[in-house]
C-alpha cells in the first residue's frame, strides 16, 4: 500500500509544534478530570442530594454529553475560520469557572445546569486541538503528537483519581470546610471548587500562544463551510461511520466506567478514596505508556507502507476493550477485576490514541476542524449520553442497585460487539479512499 506524499512545507518548527501539543495536552488533562470526578463523587452526591441512580447517570451523561457534541460544530467551523488559540483560551475559562460552579449546586438542577455548562466549555478543545495537531506535523510523523495528545485521557483519569482521593481524605479530616463568600461546603463540593480554579490560568497561556500556519494543499476545495464538510462525509459515509463506530464504543465503555467507584464500593465495600488511588496508579501506569506506543507504531508502519495502521490500531483496541470489559466487574475478587480493567485500560489507550489519526489522514485540511467536531459530536452522542445512563438504568431497571457490577458489564457487550462487526466490515472502504489520496497526489 502506497504512502500518501506530503505537499505542504510550511509545518512549523519541531520544537514549537512540540510545544503547542504539550500546551494542547495540558488543556485537555485539565478538561478531562474536570469531567471524570463526578464518577468518583457518585456515593456522597446521592447521600447529600437524594439523587437516584437514574439521575447520576444522567448527570454524567445527557446533562455533559448533548451540548458537548451540540456545540462542536459551531466550535469546529470557529476553529476553521477564526483563531484557534482564542477558540481554545475562551472554552477552558467557560468550563472551568463551570466545574467550580458544580461545587456550589444545592439541587439536581444546578448539578445539571452546571455539567452542560462544563460541556459548552470542553466542546471547544478538540476540533481546535486537531485542527493544529495537524497543521503542525505532515501525515507520516503525525501519530506520535496526537498520541501524545489523547494521553490526557490516561493522565486526567489518573490524576483526578489520585488527587480526589487525596482532598476527599482531608476534607473528611476537618469538622467543617467554609470558604469566604461561598460558606460552608461538603466535602464533595470543595472538590469541584479545588479542580475548577487552575483552568483560568492555562486559558491566559493560550491567549499569547502563537497557532501554526494552516496547511491547505492546492488539491483541496476553496470553500470550507459545513456544507463542504457534510459533503464529503456523505462520500466517505462508511469509513468515516467505521472509525465512529468503533471509536463511540471505545468510548461508551469508558464512560460507563464512572460507575467503577460506586461499583467496588456496592460490590466488594471499598471507598472511594481506596477505589481513586488504585485506579489512579493503574490509569497512570498503563494508560500514558499505552498510548505513546500505539502513536509509535502508527507512524512505523505509517513509513512501512501501511497508511491504514491507524485503523487497525483502532480495531485491535476495540477488540481488547470489549471482553475484558464484560468480565471484569463480575470476576470474584476485586484485585483480580482491577486487574482485568488494567487490560481494559491497555485497549481504550490503544482505540483512543489513533482514532482521530485515522480520520484526520483520509481528510482534507480546510474542513479537518468540522470534520473532527462532527467526528467527536457523534461519539459524544453515543458515548457521552449512553455511556454514564446506561448503567444507571440497567441498576435502577433491570438488575437492582445491588448489582451495579452486571450493569457495567453489561455495557460493552450490548454497544462493543456490533460496533466490531461494521468496524471490520467498514476497513475496506477505509483503505480505498487512502489508494484515492495516494493516486491523487502523485
Amino acid at each position: 500500500m502506497s504512502t500518501p506524499n506530503n505537499e505542504s512545507t510550511r509545518y512549523p518548527s519541531s520544537t514549537h509544534a512540540w510545544f503547542m501539543v504539550v500546551l494542547l495536552t495540558a488543556a485537555y488533562v485539565l478538561s478531562y478530570i474536570d469531567r471524570y470526578i463526578l464518577g468518583l463523587l457518585v456515593e456522597p452526591i446521592k447521600a447529600d442530594l437524594a439523587l437516584s441512580d437514574t439521575q447520576v447517570g444522567l448527570l454524567m451523561g445527557l446533562a455533559f454529553g448533548l451540548v458537548y457534541a451540540i456545540f462542536g460544530l459551531p466550535f469546529g467551523w470557529l476553529a476553521d475560520h477564526k483563531r484557534r488559540t482564542f477558540v481554545v483560551a475562551i472554552g477552558i475559562s467557560i468550563w472551568s469557572v463551570a466545574t467550580a460552579a458544580t461545587g456550589l449546586a444545592k439541587s439536581f438542577v444546578h448539578l445539571f445546569i452546571a455539567r452542560m455548562t462544563v460541556g459548552v466549555g470542553e466542546a471547544s478543545l478538540n476540533p481546535s486541538a486537531m485542527s493544529m495537531i495537524k497543521d503542525s506535523f505532515p501525515p507520516d510523523r503525525r501519530g506520535k503528537p496526537i498520541a501524545f495528545y489523547t494521553m490526557a485521557l490516561s493522565l486526567g483519569g489518573g490524576i483526578a483519581s489520585i488527587i480526589a482521593a487525596i482532598v476527599l481524605s482531608w476534607a473528611k479530616s476537618i469538622p467543617e470546610i467554609n470558604l469566604p463568600i461561598v460558606g460552608v461546603l461538603e466535602p464533595w463540593q470543595f472538590v469541584f471548587v479545588v479542580f475548577g480554579a487552575p483552568g483560568l490560568l492555562m486559558a491566559l497561556a493560550f491567549l499569547f500562544a502563537k497557532e501554526p500556519p494552516r496547511q491547505v494543499k492546492e488539491t483541496d476545495s476553496e470553500k470550507s463551510g459545513l456544507g463542504t464538510m457534510f459533503k464529503f462525509v456523505g462520500a466517505n459515509k462508511t469509513p468515516f461511520f467505521g472509525i465512529v463506530s468503533l471509536a463511540g464504543a471505545m468510548i461508551i465503555v469508558a464512560y460507563s466506567q464512572g460507575w467503577l467507584a460506586a461499583t467496588f464500593e456496592r460490590t466488594w465495600g471499598w471507598s472511594g478514596e481506596k477505589y481513586s488511588s488504585i485506579n489512579g496508579v493503574v490509569l497512570l501506569v498503563v494508560g500514558p505508556a499505552t498510548v505513546f506506543f500505539a502513536g509509535w507504531l502508527s507512524d512505523v508502519l505509517y513509513k512501512r507502507g501501511r497508511a491504514d495502521a491507524p485503523y487497525l490500531i483502532l480495531f485491535a483496541g476495540v477488540a481488547i476493550l470489549v471482553p475484558t470489559g464484560i468480565i471484569a466487574t463480575l470476576m470474584p475478587n476485586p484485585y483480580v477485576a482491577i486487574g482485568i480493567l488494567g487490560v481494559t485500560t491497555f485497549g481504550q489507550a490503544l482505540a483512543s490514541a489513533v482514532g482521530v489519526t485515522a480520520l484526520l489522514n483520509i481528510t482534507p485540511s480546510n474542513i479537518s476542524a468540522q470534520v473532527v467536531a462532527l467526528y467527536y459530536m457523534l461519539v459524544s452522542l453515543s458515548g457521552a449520553i449512553i455511556g454514564p445512563s446506561a448503567p444507571g438504568m440497567l441498576s435502577d431497571y433491570v438488575y437492582g442497585n445491588e448489582n451495579l457490577n452486571w450493569a457495567v458489564s453489561s455495557v460493552p457487550l450490548i454497544f462493543g460487539v456490533p460496533a466490531l462487526l461494521f468496524g471490520w466490515y467498514a476497513k475496506r472502504a477505509y483503505v480505498e479512499k487512502l489508494a484515492e489520496i495516494g493516486d491523487s497526489n502523485t
